[in-house]
């Protein structure tokens, strides 16, 4: 089958690496490019913007099958990133391993956004949870009545610190952006910042053997021959 690296003038481990390097550390697309020039590598960002938008979902796809199945206690909370000069709400869970169970970017905070990110997670994940901790937000209640009636829904104080302190690693990562221009920008990098975390936590069955400061490296190599 015609690989997604066909067409483009740079070979496909010059553009897995700017991804990736994108996705995992503090960087600019601007930084990234004087990486890359640092290695003789001349492209510009605005290239590199158009590599992390086009390959970020077709990695995590190509992982997919790869993934372990979340836990079944979930940490849920929202938080807010700046897009274009106003504020999105990010709807995130973690299970109790760690995991990121999945993302939802909305630029709303209500019960229809807590719905649909709840509907999403149940659906990728086909796991249904036996508890859930959330904040003492008024949506959630009625929300997890309607879709998930049977497990125990937590709320009591500091039970959500562990995905509040998780939120922290997404605003560090976005922070060096400084704003981020469009709502598919904030879901591509959103979505990428989660899978990877994922991989590094070793919640992928990609690159296992490898010591955890090699292991996205390695993960990421591996993928790019799958697409």
């Amino acid at each position: 089958p015609r690989s997604d690296f066909a067409g483009f003038r740079f070979p496909p481990d010059v553009i897995v690496l700017a991804v990736r390097w994108y996705l995992r550390f503090g960087l600019s697309y601007r930084d990234v490019e004087e990486l890359l020039a640092e290695r003789g590598v001349e492209v510009d960002h605005v290239t590199i913007y158009r590599w992390v938008q086009r390959f970020t979902p077709l990695l995590a796809e190509a992982a997919r099958p790869c993934r372990h199945r979340p836990g079944d206690r979930w940490y849920a909370d929202e938080t807010h990133v700046k897009v274009a000069g106003r504020w999105l709400y990010v709807y995130r869970a973690i299970d109790q391993f760690g995991q990121v169970v999945d993302v939802l970017v909305s630029p709303q905070r209500d019960a229809k956004a807590a719905r649909r990110f709840f509907e999403q997670a149940i659906g990728t994940t086909k796991v249904a949870p036996v508890e859930v901790v959330t904040d003492r937000a008024a949506t959630y209640p009625m929300v997890l009545e309607e879709l998930l009636p049977a497990p125990w829904h937590r709320t009591e104080q500091y039970a959500n610190n562990r995905v509040e302190g998780d939120h922290g690693r997404l605003k560090a990562r976005l922070r060096p952006m400084r704003g981020l221009k469009q709502d598919r920008n904030a879901r591509v990098v959103v979505v990428g910042h989660a899978f990877v975390q994922n991989v590094r936590r070793g919640h992928y069955e990609l690159a296992t053997e490898e010591p955890a400061n090699r292991r996205l490296a390695v993960a990421f190599d591996e993928l790019a021959m799958a697409i």
